[in-house]
C-alpha cells in the first residue's frame, strides 16, 4: 500500500505533533496492549512487565523510535522496515504473520542495517534483555 503525497504530509505534521513525547505514548501503548492482549506478554518474559518499569519504558522508546524511523522514510517503509521485520521474524522468533512487510523490498537491494538503538541488549537495564540467536541466516523477509 503506498501512501499518497497527502497522506505522507499528514503522518509527518501528525509525527512532529507528537515530538519528545512519542516515547510516553509508546510505552502506554505498550502496556495497554498487555492488558488488552495478555498472550502478547508471552514474547517480553524476559523483561518486569510491572506498568511503568524501566524494561516497559525502554522497549516503549524503542516503538517510538522504530515509528520514527518509518515516518523519516515514509518514502521506502519497505527498506525502512525490513530488518526489523527480519529481527523478529528471524532472530526473536516472532511469527513473522504478526509483522506483515509494507511491501516488497527492490530486487537487489541489501538490507538496510538496523538502527544500534533498535538492535538487541540496547534496552534499558544492562543484561537483561539476551542477545538472540541468528536463526535464519540469509533469511529476507518479503
Amino acid at each position: 500500500m503506498a501512501l499518497s503525497a497527502e497522506d505522507r504530509a499528514l503522518v509527518r505534521a501528525l509525527w512532529k505533533k507528537l515530538g519528545s513525547n512519542v516515547g510516553v505514548y509508546a510505552t502506554e501503548a505498550l502496556e495497554r496492549t498487555f492488558l488488552a492482549f495478555p498472550a502478547t506478554k508471552t514474547y517480553f518474559s524476559h523483561l518486569d512487565l510491572s506498568p511503568g518499569s524501566a524494561q516497559v519504558r525502554a522497549h516503549g522508546q524503542k516503538v517510538a523510535d522504530a515509528l520514527s524511523l518509518a515516518v523519516e522514510r515514509l518514502d521506502d517503509l519497505p527498506r525502512a522496515l525490513s530488518a526489523l521485520s527480519h529481527l523478529h521474524a528471524c532472530q526473536l522468533r516472532v511469527d513473522p504473520a504478526n509483522f506483515p512487510a509494507p511491501g516488497p523490498l527492490p530486487a537487489g537491494d541489501p538490507r538496510p542495517a538496523l538502527p544500534r538503538r533498535l538492535q538487541p541488549g540496547a534496552a534499558g537495564v544492562a543484561g537483561q534483555v539476551p542477545e538472540p540467536r541468528d536463526l535464519c541466516a540469509g533469511f529476507r523477509v518479503p
